[in-house]
């Protein structure tokens, strides 16, 4: 990740100012959700099992906003873990984390709270797994990085893809070596042995990235496909009755199963993708979701044209797969930046997300699905604001004179916080000097911010938006 940073520093301080608006998320939908009335949608809410204390309205009030959507799920699972079919398409990670906390820092409250306070959503706690995962991969901590990818397979499914990176950086090297060797059988023996290393370790890490995933899935089938254990009994009746009324699968009772579980291969999660959410192939190309496609399009627009970018930049590389040593690596070809040869697998990363997000998902999520899963958005921005934005060439540090000032005012006296040093923000100058920006600086900066504030309104008020 330092191999963009170290030329475009403004995506640091991006960061600060995301971190800064964060801060903001909090009262502005306590305010969203007091003013506008929440819409009556067909999503998931379960029926609270007790009356609602003074100190729970209050919680309600304030935090009520972000209890919305998935986040109703993540709060089911941990106070009554899974207990419909349709449950097991969000993992348990988070869910657990959010009941440690509630049983663990937050217990002195248990007595004034009969429900848990409302969770932010997964895709947080993804992105800093899955970013912190690749960070560590690119500092040579291998193993760190697997412990951290295997984390975030514990909290979304599109996790798995990440073992990716771990088969191309074993593949990319072992290749280079032997570019880098001759062909006498003296100078190949290390070779196999370093491939049998290589290959051992990708497959422990990969393993150990897709062993959440098959634990939850095995958890599922014992769950959901095993005899029935009289559960309706012990199942309170407003839960029942909820089951009845929508028509959610309960584990099995009766000898009544689903069809996934007499499958060769039973995968509750594909099941439920298939069946309760009809995602799939081309299934969302509707003329009534040229609304949610049009939601779509900006952060499409943006993927597709870093892709391209990089590719016009990087052609022979790209062909390649940048498993070939170039010869003359210094000549003519940017080290550091977006553009930077290190950067493929990012790209290559980002660009499949991408593609499977807009043609087999529900594309209204595109946005947060892959802003959470790869950090190739938030560098094309940054990259598009340096390159193009006047206002911002006069803090480059493409000298190396300039730098140690540059870094001095981009960072300030207090980096990781939202007070005065933030007017110092390039992301806050270039706001506050708006009628002077170019004008794909104001389309870049308008996206995120309308992304947020919009998304805000709509989510905190149970409106089309997740």
């Amino acid at each position: 990740m330092e191999l963009v940073s170290q030329r475009d520093p403004h995506l640091r301080e991006a960061v600060r100012f995301a971190v800064c608006c964060r801060a903001l998320t909090l009262p502005l939908q306590a305010l969203f959700n007091l003013l506008i009335p929440d819409h009556a949608a067909d999503a998931f809410s379960p029926p609270r099992l007790s009356e609602p204390g003074l100190w729970d309205m209050l919680v309600e009030q304030l935090l009520g906003g972000l209890s919305h959507w998935d986040a109703e799920h993540f709060l089911f699972i941990a106070e009554h873990g899974y207990l419909y079919e349709h449950n097991c398409a969000f993992f348990p990670l988070y869910p657990l984390s959010v009941r440690a906390v509630a049983e663990g820092t937050l217990w002195p409250l248990q007595q004034l709270l009969r429900r848990g306070g409302p969770p932010p959503l997964s895709p947080s706690m993804f992105a800093f797994l899955a970013f912190s995962a690749m960070w560590q991969l690119e500092k040579g901590q291998s193993w760190l990085s697997g412990l951290l990818f295997s984390l975030a397979s514990g909290v979304r499914a599109n996790g798995l893809i990440n073992a990716g990176f771990f088969l191309y950086s074993c593949g990319k090297h072992f290749a280079l070596q032997l570019q880098v060797g001759s062909g006498s059988v003296r100078k190949l023996l290390p070779l196999r042995k370093q491939l049998l290393h290589m290959a051992s370790s990708a497959v422990l890490m990969c393993a150990g990235i897709f062993l959440p995933f098959a634990l939850f899935q095995y958890y599922a089938y014992v769950r959901f496909c095993g005899p029935g254990s009289g559960l309706e009994q012990t199942v309170p009746k407003p839960l029942l009755q909820l089951a009845l009324d929508k028509g959610y699968h309960l584990p099995a009772t009766n000898g009544v199963k689903s069809p996934w579980c007499s499958q060769r291969f039973p995968m509750v999660y594909s099941y439920i993708q298939d069946t309760y959410w009809n995602v799939g192939f081309l299934r969302y190309f509707e003329l009534r979701q040229i609304p949610n496609f049009l939601l779509a399009l900006p952060v499409t627009l943006l993927g597709s044209w870093a892709a391209w970018t990089y590719i016009i930049a990087n052609p022979r590389h790209c062909l390649t797969l940048g498993l070939e040593r170039r010869k003359n690596e210094e000549e003519g070809k940017p080290r550091a930046g977006f553009c930077c040869p290190a950067v493929f697998v990012y790209v290559a990363h980002a660009t499949a997300l991408l593609a499977f997000g807009f043609f087999c998902m529900h594309v209204q999520v595109l946005t947060r699905f892959l802003g959470s899963s790869s950090p190739i958005l938030y560098w094309f921005c940054a990259h598009l604001l340096q390159e193009y934005e006047p206002l911002l060439w006069s803090e480059g540090t493409d000298n190396e004179t300039a730098a140690p000032r540059s870094e001095k005012s981009l960072l300030g006296k207090s980096p990781g916080s939202c007070g005065k040093e933030t007017w110092d923000n390039p992301v806050v100058r270039l706001l506050l000097n708006c009628r002077l920006i170019t004008p794909l600086s104001k389309c870049i900066l308008g996206f995120f911010l309308s992304y947020w504030l919009l998304g805000l309104i709509l989510h905190c008020n149970f409106l089309p938006w997740t």
